[in-house]
This record gives structure tokens, sequence and C-alpha cells, in this order.
């Protein structure tokens, strides 16, 4: 299975030196790519992130309710994290394990 992102310039930037090959950077149809992806075999996971996400939230939301495959990750861009973000693979392990996976700030 393949990795792919949906992101912007900078971030796809980072994911090539990270080794993802297919990498896609929105003008404004966030949406049509990720039908594409979604609608793909040989995808199993997405990094999308979190603006990207926002603007296709709801795509993002109903696909999550009905499939499995390709696991979206959400992450931050140059910015940073946005305050507001819900961790949905920490999600995916409360689910799958049965154990919450949180960070002990000290």
């Amino acid at each position: 299975m393949k990795i792919a992102g949906i992101c912007n310039k900078d971030t796809a930037v980072g994911l090539r030196f990270a080794g993802v090959q297919e990498l896609y950077v929105p003008d404004e149809d966030a949406v049509n790519i990720w039908k594409e992806l979604s609608e793909r075999d040989d995808i199993g996971v997405v990094f999308v992130t979190e603006k990207i996400a926002e603007d296709i939230s709801r795509e993002l939301n109903e696909y999550r309710l009905r499939n499995t495959l390709p696991i979206v990750v959400e992450i931050p861009d140059k910015k940073g994290r946005r305050k507001d973000h819900m961790d949905y693979v920490s999600q995916l392990i409360k689910k799958a394990v049965g154990i919450e996976i949180s960070k002990d700030e000290r």
C-alpha cells in the first residue's frame, strides 16, 4: 500500500524528504483530490494538513464512518497544531485496543 499526502507546498517538501511519493497540493478544490484518493485500492494512508482537513471535513467525516482504509492522518502545517484539532489516530487506537492514549504534560 502507498502513502499519499494532501497538503500545502511547504509540507509537501517535508513529506517528500520523508519518502512520500504521491503528493497533492490543491489550489482550490481539495474535495476532488480526496475523492480520487479515497476510491483507490492502492492507498493505505493519507496525510492531510489540518487546514485542508478542515476545508473537506464533511467528506472526511462521512468517509471515516463507512471505511477503514485509507487511514487519514491529520498533520499540522508549518504554523503548528490548531487548538481545535481532534486526533483521529488516537481515537482509532482507543477503539482497537480499548486504552486511551494521552500525553502527560509535566
